[in-house]
């Protein structure tokens, strides 16, 4: 038998014809195979990821409503208490002054989760400092009686603006008047 050697040149054509081809087949993406979820599966999970948004909205909705009611009762309590006046340059409580205390005290008991900022204010006349000092005394004055009413102090806070906070800003006795004040806000 006859055994003839390939030619070379045959074997290089071979060889330049498939190498190419080796190559572009070893080069090529494998494609990935991408398990979608179960619908139902992916249904759960969509429902736990809106869960916590849903129970957040709910929370937000009840911390707005608590807001919203605390700030009504603020206001329910506020337009039951009624402001104090004073003489010109005193701070003693007048028995008008007293019986607006004794209502004031009343509100207080019957919401005793209230607390209260009393303000003490002063028309324009006299100093900065002197007025800081006498609506001092006028806001603790009302703040004492309410505590031997019953009122705990822990409750009242006592609070001067002096004149810097007037309520009616006129300069006639009727506006002095109006200024020299304790007035009741709830906190």
């Amino acid at each position: 038998m006859l055994y003839r050697k390939p030619d070379r040149l045959l074997i290089v054509l071979f060889i330049s014809a498939f190498l190419p081809l080796l190559f572009m087949s070893s080069c090529t993406k494998k494609q990935v195979v991408k398990e979608e979820a179960a619908p139902v599966e992916q249904a759960v999970k969509e429902e736990a990821k809106e869960q916590p948004a849903e129970t957040q909205v709910e929370e937000k909705e009840a911390a707005i409503d608590e807001e919203s009611l605390k700030s009504d009762l603020k206001r329910q309590i506020e337009s039951k208490l009624q402001d104090v006046f004073f003489d010109y340059d005193r701070y003693d409580l007048t028995d008008s002054s007293m019986k607006k205390l004794e209502a004031n005290a009343a509100v207080m008991k019957s919401n005793p989760s209230a607390s209260l900022i009393i303000e003490g204010h002063c028309d324009e006349r006299g100093t900065v400092e002197y007025n800081l000092v006498l609506g001092d005394k006028r806001a603790n004055t009302a703040k004492n009686y309410l505590v031997t009413l019953g009122i705990d102090s822990s409750r009242i806070d006592a609070i001067s603006y002096g004149r810097e906070r007037p309520f009616d800003s006129g300069h006639s006795e009727i506006a002095w008047a109006k200024n020299r004040r304790a007035h009741f806000v709830v906190k």
